[in-house]
């Protein structure tokens, strides 16, 4: 990100066109002092002077003044992740207010905000009480709203819409995340084979293997994520529980998930202990819960997209990542998260006298260095 810093740009545009402060004095119609004290910040040019500037050096002046109102994908990412290692390791009103000031400075920098809005909907659960989160969600909100009706990017419009759905669940609002979604399952185009095919017909089989891969990947971690909310919805019918269950675990066997996304294991293992313990198979649960606890302590950090034997063509297309491959939430803030989880969770309150329960419990504090 650049600050305004006018005087410096004067002196590299003034001595790369070889002239000097009184050449440019002369030009412009005021003294040499006038142009020193461009250069040494003591002053700035008179705002009618800045398209003579601007014109004369042949740039912007935008360019002239050092200010550019759009972010690079690239500082976008390094951003987020600062930000994002920024409310694990300070005051969290502190990080918010630098994000509000970004916001603010990049307000027409439209993959910025999106990216700003991924961000405080990770840590949105940082503010100190509920009235503070609640705020903090509808200004997400206001976020998405600006990128769907000023950019003119369709990809851009269609996450924000998605994001704002999230928020209004956040807010237990199921009417308006209704008014979002419904009508956007449409059928997939499945452009992949096609795309691979063609890939293919011109030689280029490493990018026709790698372009399926990808494909496979995606709509695999898609049936892994939505899983466990279909899990859940049969909880009363306990045959049809475990027939679910058993099914998904299978593909996650089959594609040795522990180890190549263990989030998604841990989600699933997290919705069949919450499902046991709502049938009130406390056996189970606990099983499930040690799982959960396995994932967690072992295979998860460092938190990072991968490939494995199987997926070995899909490393670059992970490093084309808006946030690249690395975690959207800073380390320690998940590592809490994961402990939180069972012990905020009602749905655990019958387990919490049990042995067992505890040694999860505090092995997770242990490893993960929870309070």
């Amino acid at each position: 990100m650049k600050e305004l810093n006018i005087g410096k740009i004067i002196i590299t545009k003034r001595k790369e066109k070889g002239i000097t402060q009184e050449d440019l004095a002369v030009y412009i119609g005021v003294s040499k002092a006038s142009v020193s004290k461009w250069e040494t910040c003591q002053s700035y040019p008179d705002i009618t002077f800045l398209p003579q500037l601007a014109a004369y050096f042949n740039i912007s002046i935008d360019e002239l003044i050092g200010y550019s109102p759009q972010m690079t994908k690239e500082d976008i990412k390094k951003l987020y992740h600062r930000l994002s290692s920024n409310f694990s390791s300070r005051p969290f009103d502190e990080t918010l207010a630098e994000c509000r000031g970004i916001i603010k400075k990049y307000y027409s920098c439209f993959p910025l905000l999106l990216q700003m809005v991924i961000l405080l909907l990770n840590h949105y659960m940082l503010a100190k009480d509920q009235e503070s989160q609640e705020k903090l969600i509808h200004e997400i909100i206001a976020l998405c709203v600006r990128i769907k009706v000023e950019s003119d990017d369709v990809w851009l419009s269609k996450q924000a819409n998605s994001l704002e759905a999230t928020c209004q669940m956040v807010l237990q609002q199921p009417i308006e995340v209704l008014e979002l979604l419904d009508g956007t399952m449409k059928p997939l185009l499945g452009d992949e084979a096609i795309l691979s095919a063609a890939y293919q017909m011109t030689g280029n089989l490493q990018k026709a293997k790698s372009v399926l891969q990808i494909s496979i990947y995606q709509h695999l971690l898609i049936i892994l994520g939505v899983c466990p909310n279909y899990l859940l919805l049969h909880v009363s019918d306990t045959e049809k529980f475990e027939e679910i269950l058993h099914r998904i675990l299978s593909v996650s066997q089959v594609f040795e998930i522990d180890t190549l996304h263990p989030n998604a294991s841990a989600q699933l293992y997290f919705a069949a202990a919450q499902g046991y313990a709502m049938q009130d198979n406390k056996e189970k649960s606990l099983k499930m819960l040690s799982k959960y606890a396995d994932i967690c302590t072992t295979n998860f950090f460092p938190l990072k997209l991968h490939g494995d034997e199987f997926f070995d063509c899909i490393e670059e297309w992970f490093d084309d990542f808006d946030l690249g491959a690395k975690a959207p939430r800073d380390e320690k803030v998940i590592k809490d998260s994961m402990i939180d989880a069972i012990i905020s969770n009602p749905v655990f309150s019958a387990l919490m006298e049990d042995p067992k329960y505890k040694i999860i419990i505090e092995t997770m504090k242990l490893k993960l260095g929870g309070n």
